[in-house]
């Protein structure tokens, strides 16, 4: 059962789709006040476990930390951050009581989970202005399900975007490009995708080519003969400069975000001192999203939206203020003004809560300024996309993916957990965070493989590459002045040809589990608990997976380990794709077990009673040929196989479900 609980006056996110009816009488659970702000308190019992909040820090359960939702562009991902690029605002307490709670707020709101009291969760926000969604349950998973309904379905991407994709901050020419499917294609590591970040641009504006790509349509042709999709950026700025149809246009139309005296907003980003269109505004973003017409009109059916927190490198506020600060240092004859100061008006120019007070949202006629719905922002820019995409071919499926969201984005895109690093924390990291993104609605999820900051080396990149064989969106991408770390820069090719050809041998499952998940509102991966929820072991195990409702992977993620203990909670089977191209297939029992685990080796296992559909390699979806098909798994299992044909949306076609028989 759900209830809608209504406080203050709530901005509308539409990130619930259903007609959730209003709870009447108290708040079921907990204390909720409202004298100062908004504050939710709950009392945990020992063993209860908080599930939820999607892109965030540290574990599975989220008990003993504070985060907040204020979405944010920090690269750097360590354990001390309490802020991503997300606000998804869910959480389930499963215990004694099993309930989840969604609250339907667009400003910086608090999650308290035991940080300051152990057994005290509190939630809290400025303004008591919120739709508080509760949810009742038989547990945790029964919870999400209903919590999936009511805010609608999940984004499907097309089949091609399962493939292996390849990305970094710095190719600029159709060289750039034709040298990395060079060295796939010369190489036979399978590739579908090369992504195109912001250099491909003119000046860093977006809907423009630099010169080197004026023939742009017969470019993408060129590579799509190859079986090869360009998936160009799209940023949140709109860089200021006479002559730039989209900055014009925006101007005359009164399409971007508003000072306090009416005049357009500027913050600088990758182009320069810009503006920032009114993602919030229909007509703007009616307006925005038409742009990707430019690009899909040549040939393009895929997209990621970026730096749409928004982030910010400074306004002309900003820089004003950080000048005034200076010259007190320099006038300051007492010494009363420390060089700290200076030091810290110049560091705060970036991504400044200030900023986000200096300008406004024109929502139906009404000014709102924009730290009140801050983390609709990229939420929206994807809406925009999503919608245009209905509008320029209302058949077609396209990738598009983003870097901030909100709940609520996930019917329009999927997202990347943004600018990693090459750390192998950050390879558990992205772990953790799968099962919390599906929770919320993000099925097509995934993060920069090999990360993108720092240097990578051979075995991380591999075994980063070992876990996103199972993830939805699967990309290595790396920043400038980082080592290259495309798959063929590492000496012997053949274990990156092995282990990404793994991905292409598990396609028809993977996209087979996925279509299943998003179509009845279900999670790709699961927690252990969430399928064993009497095991008390399964309950406390975060770097294991159920993926789909046959497999549990087990990746390893620590440097210079030959292998990983893993705990079957059942009898299963453990499967290993070999670099030979055999696999290896042992029966385990139910426990603990050292399993080795090489370089080039990929671990899962199938559970008991249960089967899964595997193919000969190919080097792109697009030859993926279903007739090799075996079963892989316990005899006499049936699977339930989903596939189609991965362009249209003809998703209820009873033909694209076949029951599949393992043979004894």
């Amino acid at each position: 059962m759900i209830q809608k609980y209504v406080y203050g006056a709530p901005f509308s996110t539409d990130a619930v789709t259903a007609d959730v009816p209003e709870g009447t009488g108290a708040f079921p659970c907990g204390t909720v006040t409202t004298d100062e702000g908004f504050c939710f308190t709950y009392v945990m019992e020992d063993e209860d476990i908080v599930y939820g909040l999607g892109e965030a820090n540290r574990g599975i359960n989220k008990r003993n930390w504070c985060y907040v939702s204020n979405c944010a562009d920090d690269p750097n991902h360590t354990e001390d951050k309490r802020s991503l690029y997300a606000a998804h605002n869910f959480i389930i307490i499963a215990g004694k009581e099993n309930f989840g709670l969604f609250f339907d707020y667009p400003s910086t709101i608090t999650f308290d989970i035991g940080y300051t009291k152990m057994d005290t969760l509190t939630v809290s926000c400025a303004d008591a202005d919120l739709n508080l969604y509760v949810i009742d349950g038989d547990s945790p998973y029964d919870i999400v399900k209903q919590f999936r309904h009511i805010i609608g379905r999940s984004y499907i991407p097309p089949k091609f975007a399962f493939g292996f994709g390849q990305s970094r901050w710095g190719y600029k020419t159709k060289e750039d490009f034709r040298k990395v499917a060079k060295g796939y294609r010369e190489n036979h590591i399978p590739l579908d995708m090369i992504y195109m970040d912001i250099d491909y641009m003119d000046s860093y504006k977006d809907f423009t080519l630099n010169d080197d790509f004026k023939d742009f349509g017969s470019f993408v042709s060129e590579m799509k003969a190859d079986h090869i999709r360009l998936v160009p950026i799209i940023d949140a700025g709109v860089k200021i400069e006479e002559g730039y149809d989209v900055y014009e246009e925006g101007v005359k139309n009164n399409y971007f975000c508003k000072r306090a005296d009416g005049s357009d907003f500027m913050g600088a980003v990758w182009p320069g001192p810009s503006h920032f269109p009114d993602m919030l505004n229909a007509d703007a973003r009616k307006w925005f999203g038409d742009k990707y017409r430019f690009l899909t009109d040549q040939g393009i059916e895929g997209f990621w939206n970026d730096m749409n927190e928004p982030s910010i490198f400074y306004s002309a506020e900003g820089i004003e203020e950080a000048k005034k600060t200076a010259q007190s240092f320099i006038d300051d004859k007492e010494g009363k003004v420390l060089m700290y100061h200076v030091m810290g008006a110049l560091g705060s120019l970036s991504n400044s809560h200030d900023d986000y007070k200096r300008f406004y949202h024109n929502v139906d006629g009404k000014k709102v300024v924009h730290e009140k719905v801050h983390n609709l922002f990229g939420y929206n820019m994807t809406r925009a996309a999503g919608e245009a995409f209905e509008r320029i071919d209302p058949e077609k499926r396209f990738l598009m993916f983003s870097r901030s969201s909100y709940i609520g984005m996930h019917r329009y895109g999927g997202i990347w957990t943004g600018d990693n690093k090459s750390w192998w924390s950050h390879i558990l990291l992205n772990l953790k965070m799968m099962p919390s993104l599906n929770m919320c609605g993000f099925l097509y999820t995934g993060a920069d493989l090999g990360g993108f900051g720092e240097d990578t080396t051979r075995d991380l990149l591999l075994r980063f590459l070992a876990l996103g064989v199972f993830t939805p969106l699967m990309r290595d991408h790396s920043a400038m002045g980082t080592r290259e770390q495309e798959c063929y820069q590492f000496g012997d090719t053949s274990d990156f040809r092995h282990v990404i050809g793994v991905r292409y041998r598990l396609l028809p499952y993977l996209y087979s589990e996925y279509m299943k998940a998003a179509l009845s509102d279900d999670m790709y991966f699961k927690p252990l608990a969430f399928v064993w929820p009497e095991d008390k072991m399964a309950r406390g195990i975060e770097d294991q997976l159920v993926l789909g409702n046959e497999i549990m992977i087990a990746p390893v993620y620590t440097q210079n380990a030959a292998g990983r203990y893993v705990y079957l909670p059942e009898e299963m089977k453990f499967i290993k794709f070999l670099p030979d191209g055999s696999i290896s297939e042992e029966i385990m029992e139910k426990g603990i077990h050292w399993i080795d685990v090489a370089l080039n080796e990929i671990p899962l296992f199938i559970r008991s009673g249960k089967c899964i559909p595997v193919a000969d390699a190919a080097e792109c979806v697009d030859e993926i040929n279903y007739d090799t098909i075996r079963l892989l798994g316990y005899d006499d299992a049936e699977y339930a196989l989903y596939n189609d044909d991965g362009v249209h949306k003809d998703y209820d076609n009873e033909k694209n479900l076949s029951i599949l028989k393992k043979q004894s």
